[in-house]
């Protein structure tokens, strides 16, 4: 038994991946490998820990901005909002080379700002456009990657629903994450643009311009501002009462919720059945991400009884090159993990075995939760499991290979490394919109 009992933390994981690999639902999974692992090194008393730990992450008055979070995003899309939004960009941006792969990153990010819910944004834009980058003979590649680039931004500009479940698990400042999420997730944009800029610009044919005929007028362009207006003013209001302190997270998401519902009643596409649909679907995917974090916690709870924390942190604390070396093993680690796990298993899963280790090793708790969900977001197209990857292909269907998409990664992952070495040799640029916010 002890032989199996100083194994156990690996196993855990190996039996975690191995059914992941057979097509065992993350949430399933987690929960499977928690109860096998907790029978067999405790027998039937140990169903007490599983539970706790069920109770505690589900008894967390800060989670209750996902469910909210997540409506907003579902009505949203019901209202076309996503639609709007990208058309009055790209009024504006259409005549510049790269405009419409721009188009997508502004708005993958503005998407972000309002819902916080990163498949609203990866699927939305595949919708709507990649055709339109299709018709103006943009490099696939290049418009494949964009999308899942902006797409993902809602994982890094606030509201984001990670950094509400990373605050509830480490006991950072959500605000300060949401402040500290959007200077950085500003850094990130202006990487992934002069990128778009850098290709559009170096050959002709990759992002080319549209055509005279095709571009807005410039009474077309102020026209289309008037999509932009309440969306604008939306984010303001749930960023602005949460950085401000006159609202919590939680708070600042039913700010956002109601602000969602008048901008759909007042523009006349919400309707009795459309909120129903809204709500229906909300709670679909609130239950899905309930189960995510029943699971993860049931797992973590049974990792850490057997030491695996321990473990983890004997493994960072034997890296050489000291408190840098224990550094680079964390990332390493969330990278790894971030290949194969959803993004909310990953924190719920890392954040409390990794945080501590680094910030014993003598970083800052808001920095290190900043450098974390940047590398994060990294892990929403990471192969083989990252799941912008599948939200992007369950919207092209069967026009664009699983391979392409894959390919279309690559760069995007590498301006993301980018980022966050940047904010590592630099710490200010991702602390000092918080450290402002406090001042």
């Amino acid at each position: 038994m002890m032989f199996i009992f100083e194994y156990a933390p690996i196993a855990m994981f190996v039996l975690l991946l191995l059914l992941l690999f057979l097509g065992v639902p993350i949430a399933f999974a987690l929960a499977s490998v928690g109860i096998v692992f907790a029978l067999m090194m405790w027998g039937i008393d140990s169903t007490a820990l599983l539970t706790s730990a069920t109770w505690g992450i589900m008894n967390n008055f800060t989670l209750i901005a996902i469910p909210l979070f997540i409506l907003m995003s579902v009505l949203l899309e019901k209202t076309n909002i996503i639609s709007d939004l990208f058309d009055a960009v790209y009024k504006w941006s259409g005549g510049l080379r790269g405009g419409l792969a721009i188009t997508a990153i502004v708005v993958g990010a503005i998407i972000g700002a309002i819902s916080g819910v990163v498949a609203a944004g990866v699927i939305g834009l595949g919708l709507i456009a990649l055709p339109q980058m299709m018709r103006y003979k943009y490099n696939e590649t290049l418009s494949l990657g964009s999308i899942m680039a902006g797409g993902t931004l809602g994982q890094l500009i606030p509201p984001s629903l990670n950094m509400v479940v990373y605050g509830a698990i480490t006991g950072v400042s959500v605000s300060s994450l949401f402040a500290g999420g959007l200077s950085s997730g500003i850094l990130l944009i202006l990487l992934f643009v002069a990128y778009i800029l850098f290709q559009a610009y170096r050959k002709d044919d990759m992002a080319p311009a549209l055509a005279k005929d095709d571009r807005a007028t410039t009474e077309e362009k102020f026209n289309s501002l008037k999509s932009v207006f309440l969306p604008m003013l939306l984010i303001v209001l749930v960023l602005g009462s949460i950085f401000t302190g006159v609202a919590t997270p939680t708070e600042g998401a039913a700010v956002g919720v109601l602000g969602t519902v008048i901008i759909g009643v007042a523009s006349k596409r919400l309707n009795w059945v459309k909120m129903r649909e809204s709500i229906y679907e909300s709670m679909k995917m609130t239950g899905m991400v309930g189960w995510i974090l029943i699971g993860a916690a049931a797992f973590s709870a049974v990792f850490s009884g057997v030491g695996g924390n321990q473990f983890v942190s004997e493994m960072a604390a034997s890296a050489p090159g000291g408190k840098w070396g224990v550094l680079f093993f964390a990332l390493a680690f969330i990278i790894l993990l971030g290949m194969f796990l959803e993004t909310m298993a990953l924190i719920m899963l890392a954040a409390p075995i990794i945080t501590p280790v680094v910030v014993d090793a003598g970083f800052d708790p808001l920095w290190w939760a900043i450098i974390f969900m940047v590398v994060l977001q990294m892990a929403f197209l990471t192969p083989p499991f990252g799941f912008a990857i599948f939200y992007l292909k369950s919207a092209v269907g069967e026009r664009v290979s699983i391979g392409k998409i894959y390919r279309a990664t690559v760069p995007f992952i590498i301006i993301q490394l980018i980022a966050a070495i940047l904010l590592i040799v630099f710490p200010q640029l991702a602390t000092w919109l918080p450290e402002l916010l406090r001042d």
